[in-house]
C-alpha cells in the first residue's frame, strides 16, 4: 500500500480574485494615507513654499519667453508648476517605498507576499495604489496653484491625467527599487536626499535647458541623461494638451525598465532580497 504523502494542488485565483486583491492593496494605502494626514500636508507644503515664496521672488527676474508648448510669454511661476507637480508624485513615491522598508523590518511583508497571488502583481497592486494616492496630491496641489493665481488652460485638468498616472508609476517603481537596497530604516532618509535633490535640480523642473546650456553644458548633458527632466515635461505638455513622443518614449521606457528591476529585486530566489537572506543566513 502506497503511503506517500502527495501535497495538494496549489490554489490558482481567478480573474476574480486578481481585482479583488488589487482593491485591498489600493484601499490599504488609502487608509494609511487617510490616517496619516501629516504626510499629506507635507507633501503640499514642499511645493507651495517654491511656489509661493520662491517663484514670486524671482518673478520679475527669471521669465520665461515663448516656447514649446507656451504660445506666449509666461511668468516664472507658471513655468515652475509641471516640475513641482513632478516633485510631489516623486516624495510620495519615496515615502511609498519607506513604508515598504517599514513592512519589512516589521513582517508585514511576509503576509503580503505569502499569499496565493503572483510576487509581481502584489508588486504592482502596490505601484498602482502609490500612483493614484499620488495623482490626487498632485490635483490638489493643482488647485492651490490655481487659486494662487496661476494662469492654467481649461483642459488643463483633464488632458493631464494620464501623463500624471504614467510618471506616478515611473517614479514609484523606482522607489521601490531603491527600497530594496536599503537595509535599515534609518538609511533610507540618507537615501532619499542623495537620490531625489540631485535628480530635481539637474532637471527642467526650474530653468529652461537652453538655459542651462548658456551656462554648463555639462550640466545640460546632465540633464539630458535625466529622466526625471523627461516626467517633467511629459507633464508640461499634457498640461497644455499637447504632446512631446520623446519625453513620452523616455518616460515609458523607464517605467518598463524600473518595474521589471522591482520585481527582480524583490524576488526571493533571484533579486537583492534572496542575496541579503544568503549573506545573513
Amino acid at each position: 500500500m502506497n503511503t506517500t504523502a502527495v501535497a495538494p494542488p496549489r490554489h490558482r485565483p481567478g480573474p476574480g480574485g486578481y481585482l479583488i486583491c488589487m482593491r485591498g492593496v489600493i484601499w490599504r494605502e488609502s487608509l494609511r494615507f487617510v490616517h496619516q494626514r501629516a504626510r499629506f500636508l507635507a507633501a503640499l507644503v514642499r511645493p507651495l513654499v517654491w511656489l509661493v515664496i520662491f517663484a514670486a521672488g524671482w518673478r520679475q527676474v527669471l521669465g520665461v519667453s515663448i516656447m514649446p508648448p507656451y504660445h506666449t510669454y509666461i511668468l516664472y511661476s507658471t513655468y515652475v508648476v509641471p516640475g513641482l507637480m513632478a516633485m510631489v508624485q516623486f516624495f510620495y513615491g519615496m515615502q511609498s517605498s519607506l513604508s515598504m522598508v517599514y513592512d519589512r523590518e516589521m513582517g508585514n511583508m511576509r503576509v503580503l507576499l505569502v499569499s496565493p497571488f503572483p510576487r509581481w502583481f502584489l508588486l504592482v497592486s502596490k505601484l498602482t495604489a502609490s500612483t493614484v494616492i499620488s495623482v490626487i496630491q498632485c490635483y490638489a496641489f493643482l488647485l492651490a496653484a490655481w487659486l494662487w493665481g496661476v494662469d492654467l488652460p481649461q483642459l488643463a485638468w483633464i488632458s493631464v491625467l494620464p501623463a500624471l498616472l504614467l510618471c506616478g508609476f515611473m517614479l514609484g517603481a523606482m522607489g521601490m527599487v531603491l527600497s530594496s537596497l536599503v537595509r535599515q530604516l534609518e538609511n533610507f532618509a540618507g537615501v532619499m536626499n542623495f537620490v531625489i535633490f540631485p535628480l530635481f535640480f539637474a532637471s527642467s523642473a526650474l530653468y529652461p535647458l537652453w538655459q542651462v546650456q548658456q551656462s554648463s553644458p555639462l550640466l545640460y548633458q546632465a540633464c539630458q541623461l535625466n529622466p526625471f527632466t523627461y516626467t517633467v515635461e511629459l507633464i508640461r505638455f499634457s498640461l497644455y494638451s499637447t504632446m512631446n513622443l520623446t519625453a513620452l518614449a523616455v518616460v515609458a521606457g523607464c517605467t518598463v525598465a524600473f518595474t521589471a528591476a522591482a520585481i527582480l529585486a524583490y524576488d526571493p530566489a533571484r533579486g537583492l532580497m534572496a542575496r541579503r537572506q544568503g549573506a545573513g543566513g
